[in-house]
């Protein structure tokens, strides 16, 4: 299914505080990548975050004014250069990565380059500099992944095809904000591959005895 950036079907959003989150610069870079495509492909999302930037802008306009240093401006434009920058881009076109993935990626789905980890599932570590590891899943269509609960928090943005859990189904667009309090087994729907982007923070708790022991050599 190709993006057209009309997003009206999407029914799982980005809660509250991952927005706010995200609008203040404090979410890790995973996290960031998955809240900047959510946000690039779900109007109501862009619009919500764009509140929260216009209540912040209006709070520094409002703070008093504070004595800097001389060499203030170097300091944090240093700043700036180091932290990772993602940042919404809705693309029109007829590719399946977001703007912002494909930045990761160098291209769309193509040029990812995937490593099978069992049972038809392959996936693509992507480089973020912080303690979140974001990835690319692709699921068989039909496939189920191992049951499991968190030991973090885990955001789960499906790209193309769809899954469903205890939570309910989510398509192309919807995020799965998935706590620890969360235990679940995603199931792939039939007729189409799932590909997600997920981001986790800890290891996932597999049920299963052989998730468990397949779990150190494929990182999840």
């Amino acid at each position: 299914m190709p993006w057209d950036n009309d997003m009206s079907d999407v029914k799982h959003h980005l809660t509250e505080a991952l927005l706010m989150s995200y609008a203040a610069g404090t979410l890790d870079e995973g996290y960031a990548l998955v809240a900047a495509s959510h946000i690039s492909l779900c109007d109501a999302c862009r619009a919500e975050l764009q509140s929260y930037e216009a209540v912040g802008g209006s709070l520094m306009d409002d703070a008093d004014a504070v004595h800097m240093s001389e060499d203030a401006l170097e300091a944090t434009m240093a700043l700036i250069d180091a932290a990772p920058a993602v940042r919404p881009r809705v693309l029109k076109s007829d590719r399946v990565l977001p703007g912002p993935v494909q930045d990761y990626v160098g291209g769309d789905l193509s040029d990812v380059r995937w490593r099978a980890v069992g049972g038809g599932v392959r996936q693509a570590v992507l480089k973020t500099g912080d303690k979140s590891m974001a990835r690319l899943l692709s699921i068989p269509a039909g496939a189920a992944m191992p049951d499991h609960s968190h030991g973090g928090l885990e955001l789960t943005l499906v790209l193309k095809g769809a899954f469903r859990d205890e939570d309910g189904r989510f398509g192309p667009g919807d995020v799965e904000v998935a706590t620890e309090h969360v235990h679940h087994t995603p199931i792939a729907e039939e007729g189409e591959d799932c590909i997600c982007l997920a981001v986790t923070d800890a290891p996932l708790r597999f049920k299963g005895l052989i998730p468990r022991i397949a779990q150190p050599f494929i990182g999840i």
